[in-house]
């Protein structure tokens, strides 16, 4: 298909064959990291759950429930067996009815592009499901993976074998099992892993069948870059990610690898990336946002594996923005709980102002600048925002500063407003780095003077 505009694909709404996205006011959380299985995973989220609902997150991504051939659950073998490496089945239920009490949708992480055999078949190879439930023989194993199956639909993932999707006996078994986890188990949205290596037909049949809440799709290949770094025209990386959804009847979303690659680059003084030549987002946000998952970092990218990892003295950088602009944002584990109670803090705060300024995933965008050094836009004509070193502030009394912070969150040259109730004047004495948000106010026939002196006492902020 071509490419997308960001006031394209209108026809959004769920409907009884699946859903993609309620109300386009998701806020997701990745609710672990690698390393996850060593800390008796089920109970340590379920006394988070309080703080998760309070936070304003809608869905927690949870790590892979089943039974896997290795600790982090990235090669299961047998999917009916809720033993893992993070808890008992006791353990993971108990906190899905914690999640269920506090209204947070639980997101299960669907592995189904590969499997781990357990005994001898074809070639040698471990091939076969023997003596456990989807005893499949080597025909849904790929023949490019040492099975009896067809060619893949896809990417392969090498050293394990690839389930060969086109066979019906495995859609018809992997369509019941899915059923189970929706239905039986509990959880309600789905992650689907590594979606490069079966075709989005067969999630879209998946979504059908099971019809979870919300669905989104890995789908991880390489920007483009040249000798001096990262392209800065990232339309085919974007177009393929669209494509990817497009197959799956538009009944999922994607995680927006392209906007993470941008905006990576772009803090490092290159926020001119954050622009496309038609003056939209350069990710898939820019597209197509109903449809795009926003991040920072997850599991792969960073945390003790950190195969692509966005910079870490730019994070609060990077949240300012995903947080504030449409498209459907995920948070790190990682950064809200790991990094200290400042980042935590701040993050709630931006989850704040999007909740209270009503800004959605289709909410609009005008980019007012975007130089080397310094990114503006307003959103949903009611949130302007700006990141980088360079000096910027809106133009107009209408708008009063509602945050600010520096890049990583650890800085203390800058401290983070709090919200008070009714107008606030502020007396912005602001550092150069970090982020600054604005939110629009009423103040009657009053228009502030540019500079005044305000004192908490008063009920009004300073700004240290």
């Amino acid at each position: 298909m071509g490419r997308l505009s960001n006031g394209s694909r209108q026809s959004d709404q769920q409907n009884d064959t699946g859903a993609v996205v309620q109300s386009g006011r998701e806020i997701l959380l990745q609710a672990f990291n690698w390393e996850s299985r060593r800390h008796d995973w089920w109970r340590n989220l379920e006394r988070k759950v309080p703080d998760i609902a309070n936070s304003g997150f809608t869905s927690a991504w949870l790590p892979p429930a089943t039974q896997s051939f290795s600790p982090e659950g990235y090669l299961p073998q047998n999917l009916y067996s809720l033993n893992s490496s993070y808890g008992s089945e006791h353990s993971l239920k108990a906190l899905l009815q914690k999640m269920k009490q506090c209204k947070v949708r639980a997101m299960a992480d669907i592995v189904i592009n590969h499997r781990v055999g357990t005994t001898q078949g074809h070639g040698g190879r471990y091939n076969r499901y023997d003596g456990i439930p989807l005893s499949w023989d080597e025909r849904a194993v790929t023949s490019c993976t040492g099975g009896l199956g067809n060619k893949s639909t896809g990417d392969n993932f090498h050293g394990v074998p690839n389930i060969d999707h086109s066979q019906h006996f495995v859609r018809k078994d992997i369509i019941a099992w899915l059923q189970w986890l929706r239905y039986n188990v509990g959880f309600q949205d789905f992650r689907f892993d590594f979606a490069r290596g079966y075709s989005a037909k067969y999630v879209k049949e998946y979504i059908e069948g099971a019809k979870p809440l919300f669905s989104v799709g890995e789908y991880w290949d390489s920007c483009n870059y040249h000798d001096h770094g990262l392209d800065y025209n990232q339309d085919s990386h974007r177009q393929r990610i669209v494509n990817w959804i497009d197959g799956t009847g538009q009944l999922s979303t994607a995680f927006d690898f392209t906007t993470k690659g941008i905006l990576q680059e772009a803090v490092k003084g290159q926020y001119w990336r954050l622009r496309d030549p038609q003056g939209k987002p350069p990710g898939v946000v820019g597209w197509w946002p109903s449809r795009a998952v926003t991040f920072i970092d997850n599991h792969d990218t960073g945390s003790t594996q950190a195969h692509w990892p966005f910079p870490s003295n730019h994070v609060m950088e990077g949240y300012a923005y995903i947080l504030t602009h449409p498209g459907i944002p995920a948070v790190f584990y990682d950064h809200f709980y790991d990094w200290g109670d400042s980042i935590h803090d701040q993050i709630v705060k931006l989850l704040c102002i999007r909740k209270g300024q009503d800004i959605h995933s289709r909410s609009p965008i005008r980019i007012l600048e975007a130089q080397p050094h310094l990114y503006s836009a307003v959103i949903g004509e009611k949130l302007c925002m700006k990141i980088g070193e360079g000096s910027w502030c809106p133009a107009g009394s209408e708008w009063t500063l509602a945050t600010c912070g520096p890049r990583n969150g650890r800085d203390k040259r800058c401290s983070l407003l709090d919200f008070v109730n009714g107008p606030m004047l502020l007396e912005a004495k602001i550092g150069n780095n970090g982020y600054h948000l604005y939110r629009t106010f009423v103040l009657g026939d009053f228009d502030p003077p540019t500079e005044y002196e305000t004192e908490r006492e008063r009920g009004r902020v300073t700004w240290q």
